[in-house]
């Protein structure tokens, strides 16, 4: 039986994890790998890690890093930054990745996510969304960390996805990004109606009730968060976090009401 998945999202930046504000200014908060040790020990559902250095300055992939990632992670892994390429993305696979994640390359050259795809398998081809609203309330989809506008909504360019053999798609909201005050529910529900795929959220968590909600608007989705499991209290003190097994049972219980 299919349920919700609750997903850490961890960014990386010079090597190490931190967390942004609206894709601004990011705060070093540790050790990327020490804090897939605690996801482990955590057994979280799934964990994505996003490089987001390497599409603004040009460069391929830190195969490195990822096969460190890859290695520590006993949880189903999707990583993303810098991947342009067929070849990269099987360089990835061939790492122990289970899910290679394509944004702006994606944006930029459609057919890519197809001839990956014909590579790798659809399963294991995400692409991320990151929207942005403008101030006449048109949402579209923005790259390179939210300084490149596409022009493009997210409905066109998740059904696109779907139709050149995408095998998920993630949501990303620039606006809630490290807000920490709820995901953009409207969006999501948008998403989810336009596309068959399997859906991740991600932006705006600060709590469960966060993620109930977002499971009450959707139904069987991914919750994926960064802040809600890395800060806590209204200071951001680091502490990394993971709803319990009976936490995780309660949200499940919510997809079925949908």
């Amino acid at each position: 039986m299919l349920r919700p998945r609750i997903i850490p999202c961890l960014l990386v930046h010079d090597d190490g994890l931190v967390k942004t504000v609206k894709f601004k200014n990011p705060k070093y908060v540790g050790d990327p790998i020490n804090a897939v040790k605690i996801f482990n020990e955590k057994e979280a559902d799934e964990l994505i890690v996003l490089d987001i250095d390497a599409t603004v300055k040009g460069r391929e992939p830190n195969f490195r890093l990822i096969a460190q990632f890859a290695a520590e992670c006993r949880m189903p892994l999707c990583y993303g930054g810098g991947v342009r390429t067929v070849e990269q993305a099987k360089r990835i696979i061939g790492l122990g990745v289970e899910k290679v994640a394509l944004s702006a390359a994606a944006v930029d050259d459609p057919t890519l996510i197809s001839r990956i795809a014909a590579e790798i398998g659809s399963q294991s081809v995400v692409v991320v969304l990151d929207v942005k609203t403008s101030l006449f309330g048109r949402q579209e989809i923005w790259t390179h960390n939210g300084s490149k506008n596409s022009g493009k909504t997210p409905l066109e360019l998740a059904k696109e996805a779907e139709l050149l053999g995408a095998g998920e798609i993630v949501i990303n909201s620039i606006d809630r990004d490290g807000q920490m005050k709820g995901y953009d529910l409207a969006l999501a529900r948008k998403i989810r109606e336009a596309t068959r795929l399997p859906l991740s959220v991600l932006g705006g968590a600060g709590s469960l009730k966060d993620i109930d909600a977002l499971i009450k608007e959707c139904g069987v989705v991914g919750a994926s968060a960064g802040s809600f499991f890395v800060f806590k209290g209204q200071y951001r003190a680091v502490l990394i976090s993971y709803p319990s097994p009976e936490q995780k049972a309660e949200l499940t219980l919510s997809a079925y009401k949908y």
